[in-house]
């Protein structure tokens, strides 16, 4: 299968049922057998991926992904057991970062449901191509990447993990900040946003937001 094929949910997948590490590996950069240059896509699919891995408090680096020729097997079991070594020196998933195993599926559970919207930006926001894989990582670790992502990715988690969070039941907005590590202002904001589209409402009487019926 072509690394073009590959999609966000196949890794929000893999990492939501526990995976301590998810390994991608394609075809070298401009050596495509078809015209559509699927690993290119990919290798901007997981940089994203990575961003959005650290941003909810998990190590980029157990995700990776790799290029080689068919003809490279040895490349290939030299970089699968390197990447392996590396996944149990960062242990089990969630635990070794130090996250509630319930805060993290929550995570996960926001990014599945946000998966066609990444989807969406990494085509028409993010789509961008370079030659090598320096510029690309070059990109990615760019301040206009960091104002893009917090703009059209960061906001978009943090409203969908809040508004999983009050499907369960109405919480105060110190409690929201506290399950989701942010700050008062970041929750006060998410929260005038989602109330804007008469999603919540506020309860006086007992302190607390909850989603409207």
């Amino acid at each position: 299968m072509c690394t073009g094929r590959v999609d966000p949910s196949h890794i929000t997948r893999a990492f939501s049922k526990g995976t301590d590490g998810v390994f991608v590996g394609g075809c070298r950069l401009n050596e495509c057998n078809y015209i559509t240059h699927g690993n290119h896509h990919a290798l901007n699919m997981v940089l994203l991926y990575k961003k959005i891995l650290e941003h909810i408090g998990l190590n980029p680096e157990r995700l990776k992904i790799e290029f080689m020729s068919g003809s490279e097997g040895n490349v290939y079991v030299d970089t699968v057991n390197t990447f392996v070594e590396k996944i149990k020196e960062l242990g089990p998933l969630g635990k070794s970062e130090g996250l509630d195993q319930e805060v993290l599926n929550l995570k996960f559970k926001a990014i599945t449901d946000l998966n066609f919207y990444l989807r969406l930006m990494q085509n028409e926001r993010l789509r961008i191509r370079f030659d090598t894989r320096e510029e690309y990582e070059k990109f990615y670790a760019s301040a206009e990447l960091q104002r893009l992502f917090k703009e059209l990715i960061a906001d978009k988690l943090a409203i969908s993990e809040i508004m999983l969070l009050l499907r369960e039941k109405p919480l105060t907005m110190g409690e929201i900040s506290q399950l989701l590590n942010l700050t008062p202002s970041e929750t006060s904001r998410h929260l005038n946003s989602i109330a804007k589209q008469g999603l919540v409402r506020y309860g006086e009487g007992k302190w607390s937001y909850a989603l409207l019926a």
